[in-house]
């Protein structure tokens, strides 16, 4: 069966072309780079895997409940239409959600692997380039991963949403070497890895908390690449270069804070856009997330040195201007653990089984004798 015929709304034209400007550039410098940069780069390299092979794709999915996260989730709970809904109707909406999601991660994940490449195109500094080669072979494995989700358990895809889509032609489009730093490393990376850590830390199914776990994973490492590159060359700029990108983050951020609503789901099970909206603005858990999901955003934009007085009544105005104290390194650090964990206590489960296995085996033989 094609892709399209999955999707629950046309997608449209089956290739999306965003004009491409800026130059190529090529480095003869062959030096050895800045050490912390090249450090993320061999552990780039290290931690390559095979997406077949890490993740047990033989563990089973309920399409009809996906994730198994509380009813509380679903914006349309407490309303008329959830007292109204069957069972069934509300299974056939947790899968439509869970679609929604994961397709935006998908398709953010598209995105991430041609901002990568174009790093490696664009980026002066060979260091640069190296480790942005190694991130976008783990793009693609991640565009791999929640394609093959989508696909094989859940059956059904979303078209990109038109903010996340918005946010990626801006990034793209920009003739600054820099901008799909910002755009990607910065804003999609950091909004990613804070809606695939509250879906982590809240699924009660083994499937998508080992996709989650270590997806994010390799993106602890990106976000730390995007800061190392733009701290330093931030460091550069002039007030008026800073102004520019700062109104770059505003905008991006507001479009990424609306993104976030699902409507499109809504409107599919035949609620009024208005009405939709209205239930979205009114969820509690909606208003949790997404304030959780600029925790990685704004220390990040901090970090880097953009944070002017315009970014900071944003900030204030979304009601996370607070998060820029976070400990960024403190997240990631546990981001990485989380996955190293899991490894762990899986295949410690495995080889117990293996052996109690082995052990079934010489007793029957002895038996047997």
């Amino acid at each position: 069966m094609s892709t399209r015929d999955l999707y629950v709304q046309d997608p449209g034209d089956p290739v999306w072309k965003v004009p491409a400007s800026g130059a190529a550039r090529f480095s003869w410098d062959y030096d050895d780079g800045r050490d912390r940069l090249l450090a993320l780069y061999q552990k780039g390299k290290d931690k390559q895997w095979d997406a077949t092979l890490r993740i047990d794709w033989d563990l089973e999915v309920d399409p009809q409940d996906p994730l198994g996260t509380p009813d509380e989730s679903m914006s349309l709970y407490g309303t008329r239409y959830w007292d109204k809904m069957t069972e069934k109707d509300r299974g056939d909406l947790r899968r439509h959600y869970t679609s929604w999601q994961f397709s935006q991660f998908l398709h953010g994940e598209q995105g991430a692997m041609v901002c990568a490449a174009r790093i490696v195109e664009s980026v002066p500094d060979l260091d640069a380039k190296f480790y942005s080669a190694t991130q976008t072979m783990d793009e693609a494995r991640h565009a791999e991963i929640y394609g093959r989700f989508l696909q094989e358990k859940i059956g059904m895809l979303y078209p990109i949403n038109d903010n996340l889509q918005s946010l990626l032609s801006d990034t793209l489009k920009d003739s600054r070497w820099d901008m799909p730093y910002l755009g990607m490393q910065v804003l999609i990376e950091g909004l990613a890895l804070a809606a695939f850590g509250m879906i982590r830390d809240t699924t009660t199914k083994p499937l998508p908390k080992q996709i989650l776990a270590y997806v994010m994973q390799d993106e602890a490492r990106h976000v730390a690449f995007g800061r190392m590159a733009l701290r330093d060359y931030y460091k550069q700029l002039t007030d008026a270069e800073l102004r520019e990108r700062e109104e770059f983050v505003i905008e991006g951020c507001y479009l990424m804070r609306d993104r976030l609503r699902g409507l499109e789901v809504l409107e599919n099970f035949g609620i009024p856009p208005k009405e939709a909206a209205e239930f979205t603005e009114n969820s509690e858990f909606l208003h949790l997330f997404r304030k959780l999901l600029f925790s990685r955003i704004v220390p990040c934009v901090k970090d880097i040195g953009l944070w002017g007085e315009r970014l900071q009544r944003a900030y204030v105005d979304m009601g996370v201007f607070e998060m820029g104290d976070s400990n960024l390194d403190l997240l990631m650090a546990e981001d990485e653990e989380l996955a190293e964990k899991l490894d762990a206590e899986r295949f410690a489960a495995e080889e117990e089984a293996r052996t109690a296995e082995v052990a079934a085996a010489i007793a029957q033989g002895a038996a047997n004798d």
